[in-house]
C-alpha cells in the first residue's frame, strides 16, 4: 500500500491552566498519556493502494483533518503507526506553506521547491501554472491581499504541475469558484484515470461520490463505516 495506518489514534493534553501544564509534562516526561484532554483520533486503521481514491466524512470536529495532518506528517500521532510509500503533495489548511508578504509568483518558487521541483522543472511549468490559476496581474502581488480563492488557486496550481503520485488534500474545493472547481475536478479525474491515488476530506457527498471509490466515515475520532463509497456516503 501507497498509505499504510494502523491503530492511530492522537490525544491533545489540556494546557489552559499552569498546573495542567504541568501535569501535561510531567506525564511526557514519564512517558504516559496525559489523563486530562481530548482524545480526538481513536485507533484508525486504513490502507490505500495505487490507483485507488478514499474519500474521508464526517461532521466538523470529527478528526477527519486531524487524521491528514498525521498522514502527511504534520503531527506525530500518540499512538500507533503511519506509512506513506510515495511521492505526495498536499493541500491541507488554506494558505498553508505560503508567506503573506512575498508575492504570488514568490510564493511558487517556494512552494515549487519544498514539492522537490527543480528551478529548470519550475521555470518549463511556470506558465502552465500561472495560466492554472488564472490570477492576472495579481499574481505580482502579496499574498496577504488574496482572498481565500485566490490563495487556492495559487496552491492547486503549484500541486498540479508537481508530478506528484499521491493527492491529499482537505476540503479545499470548497473555497474556490464554480469554473475553478470545475477546472480542479477535472484536472483531478484525469489524474486518477492515469493510475494516481487519491487521498480527500469532503463535507460535499457530490464530489466524495464523484471522484472516490472508497470512503471512511469518522464519527468522535474514530471510524464508523469504511468501504465502497455509496453505502458508506448513504
Amino acid at each position: 500500500p501507497l498509505i499504510r495506518v494502523q491503530g492511530v489514534s492522537k490525544f491533545y493534553p489540556r494546557v489552559h491552566r499552569p498546573g495542567e501544564r504541568l501535569r501535561a509534562f510531567a506525564a511526557l516526561l514519564a512517558g504516559r498519556q496525559s489523563r486530562e484532554g481530548a482524545e480526538v483520533l481513536h485507533d484508525i486503521g486504513l490502507e490505500v493502494y495505487p490507483g485507488q481514491s478514499l474519500g474521508i466524512i464526517g461532521e466538523n470536529g470529527a478528526g477527519k483533518s486531524t487524521l491528514l495532518k498525521v498522514v502527511t506528517g504534520v503531527i506525530s500521532p500518540s499512538r500507533g503507526s503511519v506509512e506513506v510509500n510515495a511521492r505526495v503533495a498536499a493541500l491541507l489548511e488554506l494558505g498553508a506553506g505560503f508567506q503573506p508578504e512575498f508575492s504570488g509568483i514568490d510564493n511558487v518558487r517556494m512552494k515549487a521547491a519544498l514539492l522537490g521541483m527543480s528551478a529548470r522543472e519550475l521555470d518549463g511549468k511556470l506558465d502552465d501554472i500561472l495560466a492554472f490559476a488564472d490570477l492576472g496581474e495579481y499574481v505580482h502581488e502579496p499574498v496577504k491581499h488574496y482572498s481565500s480563492g485566490m490563495v487556492v488557486r495559487l496552491g492547486f496550481a503549484v500541486v498540479s504541475a508537481s508530478d506528484p503520485e499521491l493527492l491529499i488534500t482537505d476540503e479545499v474545493l470548497a473555497v474556490g469558484d464554480e469554473s475553478f472547481q470545475k477546472k480542479c475536478t477535472r484536472w483531478i479525474e484525469q489524474f486518477l484515470e492515469q493510475g494516481n491515488t487519491l487521498l480527500m476530506v469532503s463535507h460535499s457527498m457530490y464530489l466524495v461520490q464523484k471522484l472516490c471509490r472508497h470512503a471512511i466515515w469518522l464519527q468522535d475520532g474514530k471510524t464508523r463505516k469504511q468501504g465502497d463509497v455509496f453505502p458508506v456516503t448513504q
